[in-house]
């Protein structure tokens, strides 16, 4: 994700980051160009149409149906914020949880040992979640502890389930060792829940992309109503068709283009969630917590 000041504006008029649009649509903003550069030698030059030509015509179905294409592009991109907005809620719950369990942790266990293998875990399953959704494994990211080798993963399994089985065996073990009470590991359960509803939930944002139908027809929409501009404009803009619908072309497809890189917000598209930086922040949080180091700091203040 980009991190930018808002305020900016004359940066981000006048540069041409790697996220834009623009560099995405140049090639097919020379073709149209081109088009209807085309297009208006033909009907002013070669053929000498008159502006009481019949052609001129064309325009009023543009009218007609600009604004049928401008809701469906309004609904196109609030469908896809929403996704992206649910996804970047989900992965807060994420955060909150995986503090809630480590407070939990903390002061309901006295071994170190136990809290290690929390601390450990919970950034662990933040990780794998991460790589999960964009089908793929960095094993550097993973922490061996008690009863988890890292490197022993098997990668045909759904690490973050796996992850989540070792902190509920753990916790398990230690209700039977009556180091956590019955009503305890009923309190802890609530955040190991909703370790498991956020993975479905971003699965379920993952796995279901805007149906193909809706995609591809709006694509023939826009690309239709562009291509059919320069034959009624032209006899009122003349040569200055060419630049208009390249600017139209530009504003249409670019809705496009970035409804559809946040409808699935969890790969590594410039505009999808810091997913690697919120499960940093889980780890420096889970690490804080669990570790002697806060109680030295509150002691000696």
């Amino acid at each position: 994700m980009i991190n930018y000041n808002p305020k900016e504006w004359t940066k981000f008029i006048f540069n041409f980051h790697k996220a834009d649009t623009f560099r995405q649509l140049l090639p097919m903003m020379l073709y149209i160009g081109l088009y209807s550069g085309l297009v208006a030698y033909l009907e002013i030059e070669l053929l000498q149409l008159s502006s009481n030509h019949y052609i001129k015509n064309v325009s009023l179905i543009h009218t007609l149906l600009g604004f049928a294409l401008s809701m469906l592009l309004v609904f196109r991109t609030n469908t896809a914020y929403e996704r992206w907005w649910e996804g970047r809620k989900l992965w807060g719950s994420l955060v909150n949880s995986s503090r809630n369990l480590a407070l939990k942790i903390n002061n309901l266990l006295e071994d170190n040992a136990d809290k290690e293998f929390f601390s450990v875990m919970i950034t662990n399953y933040a990780f794998a979640l991460k790589n999960h959704l964009r089908n793929s494994f960095i094993r550097e990211e993973l922490n061996s502890v008690q009863s988890f080798d890292a490197t022993k993963l098997d990668l045909g399994r759904h690490i973050p389930n796996l992850i989540a089985d070792h902190m509920f065996q753990r916790l398990c073990s230690l209700n039977k060792a009556g180091k956590i009470a019955h009503e305890q590991l009923l309190f802890i359960n609530q955040e190991m829940q909703n370790f498991t509803d956020v993975v479905g939930a971003c699965e379920r944002i993952k796995n279901t992309p805007i149906p193909f139908s809706y995609s591809v027809f709006l694509k023939k929409f826009i690309f239709i109503y562009v291509m059919t501009l320069p034959l009624g404009y032209v006899f009122s803009l003349q040569w200055l068709i060419v630049p208009v619908v390249v600017l139209i072309f530009y504003a249409l497809a670019s809705l496009e283009l970035i409804a559809e890189e946040i409808e699935n917000p969890f790969g590594t598209d410039p505009n999808d969630l810091p997913t690697d930086q919120i499960s940093g922040v889980i780890k420096k949080s889970v690490t804080e917590i669990l570790e002697k180091k806060q109680e030295t700091l509150i002691n000696h203040t």
